[in-house]
């Protein structure tokens, strides 16, 4: 028995997994039969323990279980054998009569992942059947895929909700040179399916062309033997010839295209992990109340990622991305950016904003501070890549996850609109123009002594590292935002923990991201003049002492808001227009 594995779980899949219950199915257009299914996958879940079960004494239907396990193999072949009574060629068969089919058992979840022709199930029989039929329509594909190929999605509350993807077999014997396939995904559950799309796509193209690419060599040998292309011209004047070769060339399977002696045996590996993959992605996450801007923010970068994924993948340049990202790896780009993982860095690093500030001092703190909240770039130039990351850490705590785009070490300087936190190695020049800017901050990182820093002392940067600070700003900044004012206020109180602090500075981001939000629906949606948008200001508690500075916070905050708020304003404001009218 195989053992399937798990993809990597991404950092928001917090929870227990969930059933997802779904099967995955290869089916091919047949020329003599139509539409049929070649091959299924379907999980089976083991039952819930009974109460009896607890106690030891076994339940009324465990021997029914037990003797339905066993029978598994019988099951499929009554199945198959039923099916090939009715019509069947080579074409439209995957595995004989007399085999078992394919079991493989998940040794973490007890799932069961079954395969065979057709589905164990009678009652998935039709679900599967329409699916198939539905999947290769030259109704559905003519509409919705160019050339026929590609992925579609349909279905309903009753049969299911299916994801397919069309794909040709070359086949040196078939009329046009190529035969129909499709690779169906069918479940109940329409959202999840929708959003499993970018996911499902990846991993099935690597399927379909595996597939091709094996086909295709097969093809290309038999040209080679007997181009068939002039044997059918010269079948043309001859009538009685072609409705022969028609009949003889329907029955022909897809082993035989691709001459993979292991064909279906490879198909249940990569269905029974596509089932088990696709079921880690679904859990559950707690919330207490509605998610937060930094949650929906990280939702969607999650879903832009897995989309540039699978365009990357499917596109010619897949290689020279894979290979810049080595290249960025190996100059020391990709270091950990996760706050739990900061203990993980090597050598001295920032623990905590306190850390921070009695490292720097109050003063030039204070100045890196407001940069930060203003959206200005922040430039940390050094030959500690850990140091720098580790401080970067600790910044960007300050701001909404959408206001943070980070480099974290580069051998050559990127401009601000890529990023707003820049970690460059020592001998990188800084632009004129970034230097004589009023919107950028450099922080010089410098070793004070020649000796190596020693395990014992690494919490004591400041004693080992001189930090100079410049800027073009002539500003003052005594004045400030108020958050920055509340903040220097906790950080400064030795009473409060670092836990404090944070939960302070928390809080602080959620007023301040509240007023954004106020701000935004008001200024940007509603389209009000500055005479009230400025009396909204001072609703808010933003005019006053810092006024200058407190709005060009909310302005920079405006731009971290999740696409997904932004989107349900809009969508508000229309129903809010139509309404009296209606």
């Amino acid at each position: 028995m195989r053992k399937c594995s798990i993809e990597h779980q991404s950092f928001l899949e917090i929870g227990s997994v969930l059933k997802m219950n779904a099967l995955v199915a290869l089916c091919h257009f047949c020329e003599l039969h139509g539409p049929r299914t070649l091959f299924c996958t379907e999980a089976l879940h083991p039952p819930s323990p009974s109460p009896s079960s607890q106690t030891g004494a076994p339940a009324p239907g465990d021997r029914d279980r037990d003797g339905d396990r066993e029978g598994e193999g019988l099951t499929m072949r009554a199945n198959s054998s039923a099916t090939q009574r009715g019509e069947m060629c080579e074409g439209c068969r995957s595995l004989p009569a007399s085999h078992p089919g394919f079991v493989s058992i998940d040794d973490e979840t007890g799932i069961r992942f079954l395969s065979h022709q057709h589905p164990r199930q009678p009652q998935l029989f039709s679900v599967v059947r329409q699916a198939c039929v539905r999947s290769l329509s030259c109704e559905v594909n003519s509409d919705v895929c160019p050339g026929r190929e590609g992925p579609i999605f349909f279905g309903d509350e009753q049969h299911g909700f299916v994801f397919s993807h069309t794909f040709f077999i070359k086949d040196s014997l078939a009329r046009g040179f190529q035969r129909w396939y499709s690779i169906v995904m069918v479940a109940m559950d329409r959202i999840y399916l929708i959003n499993s799309w970018p996911f499902l796509l990846r991993h099935l193209r690597l399927t379909i062309q595996s597939l091709q690419s094996t086909a295709l060599k097969v093809f290309d040998n038999e040209q080679g033997v007997c181009p068939q292309r002039a044997v059918r011209m010269n079948s043309v004047f001859s009538p009685a010839v072609f409705p022969h070769q028609r009949s003889g060339n329907a029955a022909r399977s897809l082993t035989s295209l691709t001459q993979h002696p292991n064909l279906w045996a490879s198909l249940h590996s990569s269905f029974s992990w596509l089932l088990k993959a696709c079921g880690c992605r679904l859990t559950e996450k707690l919330l207490e109340g509605a998610p937060t801007e930094d949650t929906l923010v990280l939702l969607e970068r999650q879903t832009e990622q897995e989309e540039e994924m699978s365009c990357w993948e499917g596109a010619e340049g897949g290689g020279s991305m894979s290979q810049q990202h080595q290249s960025e790896s190996e100059l020391g780009l990709n270091f950990l950016c996760d706050d739990a993982k900061l203990n993980e860095l090597p050598g001295p690093k920032c623990r905590s904003l306190r850390h921070l500030r009695q490292v720097l001092g109050a003063a030039e703190f204070r100045q890196l501070v407001w940069h930060v909240l203003m959206g200005n770039q922040v430039i940390w130039r050094g030959a500690d890549p850990g140091l720098i990351q580790s401080a970067f850490t600790v910044l960007k705590s300050l701001l909404p996850v959408g206001c943070v785009r980070s480099v974290p070490y580069s051998a050559q300087y990127e401009e601000a609109y890529k990023c707003n936190f820049l970690g460059l190695s020592p001998d990188v020049p800084i632009p004129t123009h970034v230097s004589s800017s009023e919107f950028s901050v450099l922080v010089d990182v410098s070793l004070e002594r020649s000796c190596q820093i020693s395990a014992a002392c690494e919490d004591d940067i400041s004693s080992h590292y001189q930090f100079t600070i410049s800027s073009a700003n002539t500003q003052p900044t005594d004045r400030g935002p108020t958050l920055l004012n509340k903040l220097e206020v906790a950080l400064s109180n030795e009473n409060l923990s670092v836990d404090v602090v944070s939960h302070c500075l928390l809080c602080l981001k959620e007023e301040w991201m509240n007023k954004v939000k106020v701000l935004f629906k008001f200024s940007k949606v509603d389209g009000r003049g500055r005479e009230d948008t400025q009396k909204v200001l001072a609703l808010l508690g933003a005019t006053g002492p810092g006024e200058e500075d407190n709005v060009r916070l909310l302005k920079f905050w405006m731009t971290g808001l999740s696409k997904t708020y932004k989107s349900h304003l809009m969508t508000a404001v229309r129903g809010g227009e139509r309404s009296p009218s209606q």
